[in-house]
């Protein structure tokens, strides 16, 4: 999930070098923490917030898959 997360991020921002994605256990399930260059912030939550929302439903797709929760944050 931290690498789909990673590979979509890079492809939309102008600074992919500054992309950085943390992933942490927890008993609920996993948290991605998704930290980007402020420039970028605007591009990966999208209008109304689209982009990040789409990311989130693609990660809650694969965690039912794989029988656990997930939830990105962007820092």
């Amino acid at each position: 999930m931290k690498e789909l997360i990673e590979f979509i991020v890079k492809a939309i921002v102008n600074n992919p070098d500054e992309v950085v994605v943390t992933e942490e256990q927890s008993e609920g399930g996993v948290l991605l923490k998704l930290q980007v260059n402020q420039e970028d912030m605007g591009r990966v939550i999208g209008k109304q917030g689209r982009v990040v929302q789409a990311m989130r439903t693609l990660l809650r797709v694969i965690a039912a898959k794989a029988g656990t929760r997930v939830e990105l944050v962007v820092m």
